[in-house]
């Protein structure tokens, strides 16, 4: 079911030497599979001005409350989550200005 992966990535901020909140990134690699998303959430999202591209399928047990997620390279924000019964959650992903590519 899980046929590919995506990096969940969490931001948190430290203070440096001359007391500037630095972020720091944290990034863990998950099974997932994903998806189109639907017409409907198309239509939605853009009515609330989010820009929806895809939706991810993934155990729950892995999901942290991360705000950003990098797949095939891209890097995405997490606009709205979704528990369906079971131990899975989706995750609907968007186009967001102020996500920044993940520098390797």
């Amino acid at each position: 079911m899980y046929n590919d992966t995506i990096k969940l990535i969490s931001e948190t901020y430290e203070q440096d030497n001359l007391l500037q909140f630095i972020p720091k990134r944290t990034e863990k690699t998950v099974f997932c599979e994903v998806q189109s998303i639907s017409k409907t959430e198309w239509y939605d999202a853009g009515r609330a001005g989010l820009k929806a591209q895809l939706k991810v399928v993934m155990p729950r047990i892995n999901y942290s409350e991360e705000r950003i997620v990098e797949y095939n390279s891209k890097v995405y924000g997490v606009y709205r989550t979704y528990l369906p019964a079971g131990s899975t959650i989706e995750l609907y992903l968007e186009e967001k200005a102020g996500v920044q590519n993940v520098q390797n």
